[in-house]
């Protein structure tokens, strides 16, 4: 780093003429990720996600009415307007980057009176000059032009800075849509659940209402002792006090969703009034390579063009070591006589001007200033690679609790499906009379509790499959080949 004003000067000359911009060249990362996943199966295929079923992954949930909340949301959700209004903000930045390298020109203009009173001292000393004139008018119109010459490339390196800004902003408007369609489609299917086990919690209800009913008839026949009315009141009060309590989950789920949607709470309560099935997630074929998300994941391609951002900013700090040279020019012209004589040959004017700013004897806090913006990029770098091992922990993550929760969901069912046989044979030896109504009513019972178990498992298991898709960057396609991020 030059630390003379002589050198300084010559490799500024140097730079002049050879059109380079001082300060690092910024350079991709080297990959921050494994070669591979590990954990289930899913994760060990290597063959890469078909970008079509990543780019309208739910509609593989195969529900019209989710595809259709998640467009609204994807069209009115107020944190993704936030989001392009600061891609619009960033783009901004960049014209005006770009503008901060051409010549500056204005015009300017002028018309002025005066009249001089002789009561005042000057006036009585011009009063006595011949031909004193008390009134006056002047006129001046110019037109300037300056130019800053980027001899070392600190305004290149602004706008180099601003562009990457500005495709981060561009990602991020990804990061979002991907994260409102997530969320959409995670409360959606918790609604979903919701209603189907508050469906289940009314029926159960009224199950242990109907065995509490028998066994104090059975009581008053003497036919069953104090204790086991008593243990039938707390079953039928243990279900009873589970229905408020979805109630008020499913009130809070109904709400998040018209705020995801950007409308008035209670907009789509009508639309959503009607219980409807659980949506069946879809299956993953395949995940790809740890390195594919650098590609994919927007979150990602933010971190890694800010670090090309931070790292154009070390070149704007080093700049500063080198002088500024201005072209500065006014052609114009002035005449304190009539307007009609402003423009003769007599009026005009110009000059020419080369204008020199040079921080000579502070070289002290640009070296200050370096050290910062090289703290920054270093910073930038850290937050890349942790970002890329913090995408890779979500696909593990995921991706195995999708599998597990499908698995468990499997096993529930099939739990259920027993009850249910076992709820048949108990209704038919009720028939035969060798059994009693009570024990019918215990075994629909335990097909509830089985049945509830079963739709929150099948819930958690569609919220997986969800937190999964996004975690693979799902609804992300790279427009400008600017915003991927190699090998």
């Amino acid at each position: 780093m030059p630390r003379t004003p002589a050198l300084a000067l010559s490799v500024a000359a140097s730079l002049l003429f050879s059109g380079c911009a001082v300060g690092p060249n910024y350079v991709t990362p080297p990959k921050a990720v494994a070669d591979s996943f590990h954990g289930s199966a899913a994760l060990k295929r290597q063959k890469a996600v078909d970008a079509e079923e990543l780019a309208s992954w739910w509609t593989g949930f195969h529900d019209p009415l989710l595809t259709q909340l998640i467009s609204e949301a994807l069209s009115q959700n107020l944190d993704l307007a936030q989001a392009t209004a600061r891609s619009a903000q960033a783009r901004a930045g960049v014209a005006a980057a770009g503008a901060a390298m051409a010549p500056i020109g204005a015009v300017s203009g002028q018309a002025a009176k005066s009249y001089q009173s002789v009561e005042t001292p000057l006036g009585r000393v011009l009063n006595s000059t011949p031909n004193f004139d008390r009134s006056g008018s002047s006129y001046e119109v110019n037109a300037s032009a300056s130019w800053e010459l980027d001899i070392a490339g600190g305004l290149r390196r602004e706008r180099e800075s601003a562009l990457a800004e500005y495709q981060a902003s561009e990602a991020g408007i990804a990061a979002v849509r991907l994260t409102v369609a997530a969320a959409t489609a995670d409360v959606y299917v918790q609604i979903r659940g919701l209603q189907a086990r508050l469906a289940i919690a009314q029926d159960q209800v009224k199950t242990e209402e109907g065995i509490l009913a028998k066994v104090r008839l059975l009581n008053l026949k003497g036919l069953a002792a104090d204790s086991t009315v008593r243990q039938a009141e707390a079953s039928a009060s243990e279900a009873r006090a589970a229905v408020p309590a979805l109630e008020a989950a499913l009130e809070g789920a109904l709400n998040a969703l018209d705020v995801l949607l950007g409308t008035p709470i209670g907009s789509h309560r009508a639309e959503l009034s009607e219980p409807a099935g659980l949506p069946t997630p879809p299956s993953l074929n395949a995940v790809g390579t740890p390195a594919d998300l650098l590609r994919r994941r927007p979150d990602l391609i933010v971190a890694e063009r800010r670090l090309a951002s931070a790292t154009a900013r070390i070149g704007v700090a080093v700049a500063e070591y080198y002088p500024k040279l201005s072209l500065n020019a006014l052609l114009g012209s002035a005449t304190t006589l009539t307007g009609g004589n402003l423009f003769s040959n007599g009026a005009n004017q110009s000059a020419a001007s080369l204008g020199l700013r040079w921080r000579l004897f502070d070289f002290g806090r640009i070296n200050a200033q370096i050290d910062q913006a090289k703290g920054q990029e270093a910073e930038a770098l850290a937050a890349f690679k942790l970002a890329a091992l913090r995408a890779t922990e979500d696909v593990e993550t995921s991706v195995y609790t999708m599998e597990r929760r499908t698995e468990q969901a499997s096993a529930i069912a099939a739990a259920t499906a027993s009850l249910r046989n076992a709820r048949a044979s108990t209704e038919a030896a009720l028939q035969r009379g060798t059994l009693s109504q009570i024990e019918l009513l215990q075994a629909d019972k335990a097909v509830l509790r089985a049945a509830d178990a079963e739709v929150l498992a099948r819930t958690e298991s569609a919220r997986a499959a969800i937190l999964a898709f996004k975690s693979l960057g799902g609804g992300w396609t790279v427009q400008d080949p600017r915003l991927a991020v190699a090998d």
